[in-house]
C-alpha cells in the first residue's frame, strides 16, 4: 500500500503479521504441543491424549527425544508469535521530492535499536537497483544505493513480486526520484 502527491511518496511496508505466520505459529504450537504431552505421557505411563496409547512408547529414548522437540517447538512457536506481536519489519518509506529528504523507518525487537530510522539527502541516491535471481528460489530485490551507506533494500526478500511488478515499481520510484534504474 502507498500513498502519492505531487511531491511525497510514502509506502507502507508490511511487517511480520502476515497469515502465513500466524499459520506456522499456530501449527507449531499446536505440534509442539502433541510431542510435548506425548513424552509426558510416556513418563507418566498415563494417556494424556486419549487417541494415542502411551504404553506404546518407552519414556527411554522416544520419550526424552520426542519431550526435547515439543520444547524446541514451544520456543521457536514463542519466537514466532513475538514477532507477530511487535510486528517486526513494518514501517514505511517516505520520498520528499519538495524537502529532498528520504526517510525510512523498520520496527526491530524490543531493545535500544527497536526504532530502525535512516534519513539522508536525495541527491545523495545514486540509483535505484533491481537484484534478480532467478532458478528454484527466485529473488527479486529492489534496493536504493546511496553515497555513503551503500544499498538500502526496499522491499523484503521474500516479497514474491513478479518480474513486471519490479521493473514497473523501479521505474515509478526512479521517475520520482529522479535517478537511473541499474539491473543486477
Amino acid at each position: 500500500m502507498s500513498w502519492r502527491s505531487e511531491y511525497i511518496w510514502i509506502e507502507f511496508i508490511a511487517g511480520s503479521r502476515k497469515t502465513s505466520n500466524f499459520c506456522w505459529a499456530f501449527i507449531l504450537f499446536l505440534g509442539s504441543l502433541g510431542f510435548l504431552l506425548v513424552g509426558i505421557s510416556s513418563y507418566l505411563d498415563k494417556n494424556l491424549i486419549s487417541f494415542f496409547p502411551s504404553q506404546q512408547i518407552l519414556f527411554f529414548p522416544q520419550g526424552i527425544v520426542m519431550s526435547f522437540y515439543g520444547i524446541a517447538g514451544l520456543f521457536i512457536s514463542s519466537y514466532l508469535w513475538c514477532t507477530i506481536t511487535w510486528n517486526v519489519g513494518s514501517g514505511y518509506d517516505r520520498f520528499d521530492r519538495k524537502e529532498g529528504i528520504v526517510c525510512i523507518f523498520r520496527w526491530g525487537f524490543p531493545g535500544k535499536n527497536r526504532r530502525i530510522f535512516l534519513r539522508f539527502l536525495m541527491k545523495d541516491i545514486q540509483s535505484i537497483r533491481i537484484e534478480v535471481k532467478e532458478g528454484i528460489y527466485a529473488r527479486r530485490v529492489l534496493y536504493m544505493e546511496i553515497i555513503g551507506l551503500g544499498d538500502v533494500p526496499l522491499t523484503r526478500t521474500d516479497e514474491n513480486l513478479t518480474p513486471r511488478e519490479i521493473e514497473q515499481k523501479a521505474a515509478e520510484l526512479a521517475y520520482f526520484l529522479r535517478v537511473p534504474i541499474e539491473v543486477f
